[in-house]
């Protein structure tokens, strides 16, 4: 739980208090409390993805239409999400041909379809 609130999902207010909270804000979480294991598990189960990244790679390719020689940092800061994610998509878009890079990485450009 500890994970999430660092990335601020949920408010934190102290200890003890995570479970009620985390069923409230986020209804998608299930538990499994196996005491002969010792062990009590909390799966928060993320929202589907595919959608999302679909968006951002639509987003990837308008941007360097626009600006051909902005790097994944840039495009990071301007999409709002980590500079891998946005390494990802242009690999896959590369893969996919629809993205092609023209020129060595410092001085080139990218080439979008």
């Amino acid at each position: 739980m500890a994970s999430f609130v660092a990335k601020g999902l949920l408010p934190y207010r102290g200890l003890g208090s995570g479970i009620k909270r985390a069923i409230l804000e986020w209804p998608d979480i299930s538990f499994s409390d196996d005491r002969e294991g010792n062990l009590f598990t909390a799966t928060v189960h993320r929202k589907e993805l595919e959608k999302s990244s679909e968006k951002s790679s639509e987003k990837i390719l308008e941007l360097l239409r626009n600006e051909p020689k902005m790097g994944a940092k840039e495009l990071s800061n301007r999409l709002g999400i980590s500079q891998r994610a946005v390494e990802k998509q242009i690999d896959k878009l590369k893969t996919e041909g629809r993205l092609r890079r023209i020129g060595p990485d410092k001085g080139g450009h990218w080439e979008a379809h």
